[in-house]
């Protein structure tokens, strides 16, 4: 659903970008599946399965946000009763050291480096608990905000404009739309922060809020396709990926299915 929405300046069906494709991202999404939805294997250790089938498949980080966040909710869904954020709670403070190695080892192989500082880098073995250094991060990491906040913009931004679209009758890749532009307009972009700075990512953000109003005042679909797709070519030209805004469309998404299903 979210590689099938024209999704401005991130890879989707109708473009590729940054030296990725939509079909790497579907291959990512099937061989990460396996290990993701292994009830015999603990949290960590499905996140670093997932990136390894990756890695394997692909030779790329394409999913590497979207594990961390469908891992820990796919284990909810195993879980007793249908209240997702209750159980959500449960599941990430219930992550130990061995959760805590192994993420840090598929964060390291997908895209090497620390959470923040020499303590908390994920080449080395774990001092803190997952957790604790997700916190340290969320200040400048929006995957690691979501740990902190038992993913509290996913069930409140994301879902809110996901499910406000499907309630104004939006249909087909609308919802999906319009949740990732409620990211990418209501959060600076992690992703673009990392690789551009944090001006570029705020700039990103205000284009993004001007797209958005535009979207939301605008009927005909032919001239809502210009508008993104305008912006789209104007991001990829600069060579800006709002990857992060992806990602956590993938777990709204997730958890919009999750409680379809749950229900």
């Amino acid at each position: 659903m979210e590689i099938e929405a024209l999704k401005p300046g991130n890879v989707h069906v109708f473009a590729d970008g940054h030296r990725m494709s939509a079909g790497q991202f579907l291959e990512s999404a099937r061989v990460s599946a396996g290990p993701l939805t292994d009830p015999g294997l603990a949290v960590g250790r499905r996140i670093l399965g997932a990136i390894r089938a990756t890695r394997d498949a692909v030779g790329t980080n394409t999913n590497l946000g979207i594990v961390l966040l469908a891992a820990p909710l796919i284990r909810v869904a195993e879980m007793p009763g249908s209240d997702l954020r209750a159980n959500l709670g449960v599941v990430l403070d219930g992550m130990d050291m061995d959760d805590t190695a192994a993420t840090f080892e598929a964060i390291a192989l997908a895209s090497p480096g620390g959470l923040g500082s020499a303590k908390n880098d994920v080449r080395e073995k774990p001092a803190i608990g997952l957790l604790e250094a997700m916190r340290e991060a969320a200040h400048r990491d929006m995957i690691a905000r979501q740990y902190s906040t038992s993913f509290a913009d996913i069930f409140g931004t994301g879902l809110a404009e996901y499910e406000g679209a499907l309630a104004r009758g939006e249909s087909g890749m609308w919802p999906t739309i319009a949740a990732y532009m409620a990211f990418l307009a209501g959060f600076a972009d992690s992703h673009v922060a990392r690789k551009r700075g944090m001006e570029t990512a705020n700039e990103v953000k205000k284009e993004a809020a001007g797209v958005q109003a535009a979207l939301h005042s605008e009927k005909d679909e032919a001239a809502r396709m210009r508008l993104l797709l305008d912006f789209d070519r104007d991001l990829k030209a600069r060579a800006i990926n709002p990857g992060t805004s992806a990602d956590l469309t993938v777990a709204c998404l997730l958890v919009h299915l999750l409680r379809l299903h749950l229900a």
